[in-house]
Order: C-alpha cells, then sequence, then structure tokens
C-alpha cells in the first residue's frame, strides 16, 4: 500500500508540488495500478514457458565481410572542418 508519505518522497524526486487534494489523489491512483498488478499473481502460470516476446521472431544477420573502402578525400569532402586526415571535432571537455 502507497502511502501520502511516499507520494510526497517521490514528488520531491520529481521536484514536483502537489497540494494535498493531488497527494491524496496519485495515492489512491498508485494504489490501483498496484492492485490490478497483484491480480496478476493469481493467474495459473505453470504450464505457460517464459518468454521474451509474444511471436517467435529471430534476428537475421548477414555475413560480416570486409568491402571496399572509401579514398580519405572523398570521405572528408562534406566535413564542416578537417585536419589532415582527420576530421576536426570541438573539444568536450
Amino acid at each position: 500500500m502507497i502511502s501520502i508519505k511516499e507520494v510526497e518522497h517521490v514528488a520531491l524526486l520529481s521536484r514536483l508540488e502537489l497540494i494535498a487534494e493531488e497527494k491524496e489523489l496519485y495515492a489512491r491512483q498508485l494504489n490501483d495500478i498496484l492492485e490490478h498488478a497483484r491480480k496478476l499473481q493469481d493467474l495459473d502460470t505453470e504450464n505457460v514457458p517464459p518468454t521474451s516476446h509474444v511471436l517467435p521472431l529471430q534476428n537475421v544477420f548477414r555475413e560480416d565481410r570486409a568491402g571496399e573502402h572509401m579514398q580519405t578525400d572523398q570521405v572528408l569532402a562534406n566535413a564542416p572542418d578537417r585536419q589532415d586526415d582527420f576530421f576536426k571535432v570541438p573539444r568536450i571537455v
């Protein structure tokens, strides 16, 4: 059961200013959500295999092969700034 104090704590962490009515409303709503989630515990899942997706999907990967490389001048042709054979970017500190 979520208390008003817990709602106030979450509001503080979220930098939200709530009036008393909102605190009560959110506590009631969060408790309703938790009650719906608790109902899932009543379901019989004994013979249900664990799944990560409802459909049997598989990723299709292509073979990783080395290919032709672009010439350095072609790669740097649209660079806004370059230094020798490299992209020049602002320093991030």
